[in-house]
């Protein structure tokens, strides 16, 4: 049965170290990854400053649900590509939430765990920007920007997981690479 622990870690699992290795091999990115992300995020927060978007010309309130919106998709798009996989736990730290799974994903199932909010809420609606004009634009440049915002530890994610070997299996901060069959 498939359950979703709120604002709960999952029951802490036995993994056995000699044969699933820390998803971050380098210790000191490991402890220092969040600086990384948090960096991004500021690089992200300053895109409307520096190329004056015009997120002032909509109404606030609009902004706000068109946020929040983003942000319940965002986490869906997460949720259903893993849904029945393992019991599931959302929490958060600071300004992060994070979704946690038990079950044991594999290379192309994991990057789409972490990839599809991005590409489906970020990288489509940059693009489809090109091709409108006026406040129709200004929502999708909003909806990728603020997208991209929650996407940041997501994307470098999905770089490290583009590194490992494509036979490699997924689970909770940990990955191990299975025997080609």
């Amino acid at each position: 049965m498939f359950i979703i622990y709120w604002f709960r870690h999952l029951p802490q699992l036995e993994l056995n170290r000699s044969e699933w290795t820390p998803f971050i091999h380098n210790a000191w990115f490991r402890q220092h990854y969040m600086k990384f992300v948090y960096v991004f995020l500021f690089l992200v927060l300053s895109i409307p400053f520096q190329m004056e978007l015009g997120f002032s010309k909509l109404n606030i309130s609009f902004l706000i649900l068109i946020g929040i919106s983003t942000f319940i998709v965002h986490e869906w798009l997460h949720i259903v590509t893993v849904y029945n996989k393992g019991d599931m736990s959302l929490t958060f730290t600071r300004v992060f939430f994070w979704l946690h799974t038990n079950a044991v994903l594999s290379k192309p199932r994991f990057f789409l765990f972490m990839s599809s909010p991005f590409i489906l809420l970020s990288i489509i609606p940059g693009l489809l920007s090109f091709f409108t004009s006026g406040e129709f634009q200004i929502i999708l440049l909003f909806i990728c920007w603020i997208n991209t915002l929650y996407s940041a530890s997501d994307i470098f994610n999905s770089v490290l997981i583009l590194k490992k070997p494509q036979n490699s299996k997924f689970l909770r901060g940990f990955y191990k690479i299975d025997s080609v069959r």
